[in-house]
C-alpha cells in the first residue's frame, strides 16, 4: 500500500529538497510514498494572499490566520478522505524513533503542517490539529526542515523502502538492553584492516558470531552512557 505524506506550508519550492534523494527519493520514484504539497498561501481571500495578521494582546511577529490555515488543513483533509495532521512547533512532544515508527505504520495520509513567524492561531491547531511534534527544544525560521526530518525518519521505516529490512533492527533506539531501555548503535569499521595506525578490533574479524553480537551490546551501552545518559 502506498503511502501518502501531504504538508502544507507557506513555501512549496523547498520540496521535495532532500526527500528527492537516497534512499527516500528512490522509494518515492517506486511508488512506495507519494509526496503531497500544498501552499497555504492560495487559500488566502483577499487580493493581497494576507495569510498572517498581528497578534491579539501585542507583542512581536505575525500570527497565520486560522480562517486560511484551516480551510487549507480541510483541503488536504477532503483530498485524501482524512488524515493524520501533525503540527510542527518547538511546544510540541519531541519526535524520537517510537513516533516515527508510529506514523509509519499508519493507514490513514500523513499531513503536516508547517508553521512560520510567531506561530499560527491556536484555535485553528485546537480544531484541526491531532498532535504538535518538535524535532528539538529550539527555534526554526519555518516548520520545513523538520518535516523533512520527519518525513525521512517516517518514510525509511515502511516496508520496502531499505533493501535490508533486516538493517532496521541494528540501528540506534531500535537496539535495546536486557531491560529493554534503548541504546545507541554500536560502532562501525570496514577495509582496510589497519587505517593510519589504527586497527579494526580484533574481535569482529574473528567470525565468531556470538562474540561479535555481545562486543556490539557491549559497545552500544558504552556509547548510550557516555553521549545520551
Amino acid at each position: 500500500m502506498t503511502f501518502h505524506v501531504h504538508i502544507l506550508t507557506l513555501f512549496p519550492q523547498a520540496f521535495p529538497g532532500l526527500l528527492g534523494h537516497s534512499v527516500v527519493g528512490r522509494a518515492h520514484d517506486k511508488g512506495l510514498w507519494q509526496l503531497g504539497v500544498t501552499n497555504i498561501r492560495d487559500f488566502a481571500t483577499d487580493k493581497h494572499r494576507t495569510v498572517d495578521d498581528t497578534p491579539y494582546g501585542g507583542g512581536a511577529g505575525m500570527v497565520l490566520k486560522p480562517d486560511v490555515v484551516a480551510a487549507a488543513l480541510r483541503a488536504a483533509k477532503a483530498a485524501h478522505g482524512g488524515g493524520h495532521v501533525v503540527f510542527l512547533g518547538p511546544a510540541g512532544k519531541r519526535f524520537v524513533q517510537t513516533d516515527a515508527r508510529r506514523l509509519a505504520a499508519l493507514e490513514a495520509p500523513l499531513i503536516l503542517l508547517c508553521g512560520h513567524y510567531e506561530g499560527i492561531d491556536q484555535r485553528v491547531l485546537d480544531a484541526e490539529v491531532d498532535e504538535t511534534l518538535s524535532v528539538g527544544d529550539f527555534v526554526l525560521s519555518g516548520g520545513e526542515p523538520a518535516a523533512m526530518v520527519m518525513v525521512d525518519a517516517i518514510v525509511r521505516l515502511r516496508p520496502g523502502v531499505l533493501g535490508a529490512d533486516a538493517s532496521l533492527h541494528e540501528e540506534s533506539f531500535d537496539i535495546a538492553d536486557e531491560q529493554g531501555n534503548p541504546l545507541v548503535e554500536y560502532p562501525h569499521f570496514t577495509r582496510p584492516a589497519t587505517w593510519e595506525g589504527h586497527e579494526v578490533p580484533p574481535v569482529l574479524q574473528n567470525g565468531n558470531h556470538a562474540e561479535i553480537a555481545a562486543w556490539r551490546l557491549m559497545q552500544a551501552k558504552a556509547r548510550t552512557a557516555k553521549l545520551k545518559p
